[in-house]
C-alpha cells in the first residue's frame, strides 16, 4: 500500500463541476452554412438545356417530377430531349417511341423566348402527332432573375 502522501484529495465545488450541457452553437453555425449553400444552389439546378425564358406575370405551377420530359428548343431552332440533341428529322419518331415506352409522361416546352413562335408550333405539333395529349410551356415570372 502507498504511502498516506501519495494520496491525493480532489475537492469539487459547484465552480469547478463537469457540466453536462450540450453547447448548440456549432450544431446551429453548421446548419445555417448548409441552409445557405442549398439556398444559393438550388435556382442553379435546372433540368434540360438553359435557355431564355418568357416572362409572365402570373406563371401556372406545375410541379417537377420523373413523369415529366423537358423538350428545349434554343434560340437557333435546335431542339433537345433533356440534354441530347434530337435532329429535327427525328423528333417525331423519338417522341413517338417515347409515348410507346412511357405513355403517362407530361411533356414540358422550354422554348428560348428569341425563339419564333412558329418553331414553337413545329414542335408541339410533333408531340402531338407522338401520341401526347398536351404540352406545358415553361416560363418564369417577370422581375425574377432567369436563364
Amino acid at each position: 500500500m502507498p504511502p498516506a502522501s501519495e494520496f491525493k484529495t480532489f475537492v469539487t465545488d459547484s465552480a469547478s463541476a463537469v457540466k453536462s450541457d450540450i453547447n448548440v452553437t456549432p450544431l446551429v453555425d453548421v446548419c445555417l452554412v448548409l441552409l445557405i449553400i442549398f439556398m444559393v444552389v438550388t435556382p442553379l439546378l435546372q433540368s434540360g438545356r438553359p435557355v431564355q425564358l418568357p416572362e409572365t406575370g402570373n406563371p401556372e405551377k406545375m410541379p417537377e417530377g420523373a413523369k415529366q420530359i423537358t423538350v428545349a428548343i434554343e434560340q437557333d431552332g435546335s431542339v433537345f430531349l433533356g440534354d441530347k440533341w434530337i435532329p429535327n428529322d427525328q423528333l417525331l419518331a423519338t417522341l413517338q417511341d417515347i409515348h410507346e415506352r412511357t405513355p403517362d409522361k407530361n411533356v414540358v416546352i422550354k422554348a428560348d423566348r428569341r425563339l419564333k413562335y412558329a418553331e414553337v408550333r413545329k414542335v408541339m405539333r410533333s408531340i402531338n402527332q407522338a401520341g401526347f395529349p398536351g404540352v406545358g410551356l415553361e416560363t418564369h415570372k417577370k422581375g425574377q432573375p432567369g436563364v
